[in-house]
């Protein structure tokens, strides 16, 4: 099955040939539909699967399609993982699989100054991608609002327990 079976935004399409992928693997053909349809969700597969892909894309779909449609920007969408490390991987996936598109998007990690973050919070983004230690403290300062958030993505839950 090819990626243009899940109708996905001519965009998105693009830019997964860009990044190489002809084909959806299987973690990504079973999760793309569901998460399209905004099932919950459990998906374990070994590292290099494209795991992260199956949940981006179709967020990056949803949330562009909002924004067409004249919906209340806002972040939609938190993204959590273990490590900086992650979370800034994820965060550049996202920038990559949406060029293009009118979506931002920032991470929220511990280990450096806060400052930064918190200004590209506030002024605005679709999709947040954080540590659970540095969101538990801007969330404590009220620098978050999750007023429109629809999406909540765990990554890697089982290192975060």
């Amino acid at each position: 099955m090819p990626f243009t079976k899940f109708g996905l935004r001519r965009e998105i399409l693009r830019n997964i040939e860009k990044a190489g992928y002809v084909r959806p693997t299987p973690v990504q053909a079973a999760a793309i539909p569901k998460v399209m349809q905004r099932h919950d969700l459990i998906g374990i597969a070994q590292t290099g699967t494209g795991k992260t892909a199956a949940f981006v894309l179709p967020i990056l779909d949803r949330i562009s399609l909002a924004n067409h449609a004249g919906e209340p920007r806002g972040t939609k969408a938190l993204v959590l993982a273990p490590t900086r490390e992650l979370a800034i991987q994820i965060m550049e996936n996202v920038r990559g699989y949406g060029d293009g598109l009118p979506i931002r998007v920032a991470a929220i990690f511990g280990g450096v100054e806060e400052g930064a973050q918190i200004k590209a919070v506030q002024r605005g983004v679709d999709i947040i991608v954080a540590t659970p230690g540095r969101l538990i403290d801007l969330l404590g300062k009220q620098r978050v609002d999750f007023s429109l958030l629809e999406t909540l993505v765990l990554d890697e839950a089982d290192r975060m327990l």
